[in-house]
């Protein structure tokens, strides 16, 4: 960390995070919703505002994406308002809006941020404003070659993304949402970001066919593959759950085992884990479909509806049925 940096935004904090997401002209669609949804769809799982964002450009108007379809905005990118983290999207054409205004209203708002970082083509304005010096970076791979000359005060890394202290950067679409899963998993735990990543199916690559995950384990840094399979295995028996010996013996190892490397990658017991599984999955049911509750407590792995009403009820502060009626 260098002199005056303030503390990292990727750490355990459970304090809303204030976002101010500036969209450029020509950005990409997906940069755009690799940045927002993951963020979006922690605040719904975890059932709190704990990203406080809000999107603006240049000029307050809708900017074009390079799909043709244009991003709501609130307004104007206004440098004298406060906010935890500045993060600017950017992409065709990005370099041209690199005004001696805009740059000095980014230098400003970094002064004061927690943490600033450019997506796809946003780090070349990142870069000009001169808040790459002395730190390591990344971008598109399409323009690695020319960002590394035009900055050779920065040290210019291939990588899929990039942290250094208070300043991230990201190469694309996809590198942007794993960065945002690891801000998720840092700030709230890997429980949080791993049904982060379960919403949008975000999994190792596998055939149409296959049949969709409910928890997709993506491209998280740092889990075990025993972890990964006995998530699988509760997953397929979620109406008839396993006991926590019969997974650790078809995991191919003990149940004391099983349950140190859940304790290491997620903070659960797996049998805390493999409940919130399962309540998870009946509260899809309850919410998106008229299921009767019988059907979905058996569904669930539930031994009767006053069981499953009480989980529910303990898990989600309300009852099935009362959830339901809205």
């Amino acid at each position: 960390m260098m002199k005056n940096e303030r503390p990292s935004i990727f750490q355990p904090e459970r304090t809303p995070l204030r976002m101010t997401l500036l969209i450029l002209a020509g950005s990409s669609i997906m940069c755009v919703a690799s940045t927002v949804d993951p963020i979006r769809a922690a605040n719904r799982v975890s059932g709190e505002t704990l990203f406080d964002w809000k999107i603006v450009s240049a000029d307050g108007e809708p900017p074009a994406t390079t799909s043709g379809l244009p991003v709501a905005v609130s307004g104007r990118f206004d440098a004298g308002e406060r906010t935890d983290v500045l993060v600017v999207v950017g992409g065709f054409g990005t370099r041209q809006q690199a005004t001696s205004a805009m740059l000095a209203a980014i230098r400003k708002v970094a002064r004061s941020a927690r943490a600033v970082g450019g997506v796809e083509a946003g780090t070349w304005l990142l870069g000009r404003a001169g808040l790459l010096d002395g730190r390591s970076a990344t971008t598109h791979w399409e323009d690695m070659e020319d960002f590394a000359a035009a900055f050779p005060d920065a040290d210019i890394r291939p990588d899929r993304y990039v942290i250094d202290g208070p300043v991230f950067t990201t190469g694309g679409a996809s590198p942007t949402f794993d960065l945002m899963l690891h801000l998720i998993r840092m700030r709230l735990g890997m429980a949080v970001a791993l049904d982060v990543a379960s919403v949008f199916i975000y999994d190792q690559a596998r055939a149409a066919t296959d049949a969709q995950p409910l928890v997709s384990l993506g491209r998280l840094d740092g889990y075990d593959p025993r972890l990964a399979h006995a998530i699988r295995l509760m997953e397929a028996h979620v109406d008839q759950p396993l006991t926590v010996s019969a997974i650790a013996r078809r995991t191919g190892i003990t149940a004391r085992t099983l349950e140190k490397v859940f304790a290491k990658a997620i903070g659960e017991t797996p049998g805390a884990y493999y409940l919130r599984l399962r309540l998870a999955a009946a509260r899809r049911l309850v919410v998106d479909t008229a299921v009767p509750m019988a059907d979905i407590a058996a569904r669930t792995g539930f031994s009767s509806g006053a069981a499953f009403s009480r989980a529910f009820s303990h898990a989600f502060g309300e009852a099935p049925v009362k959830l339901r009626r809205g």
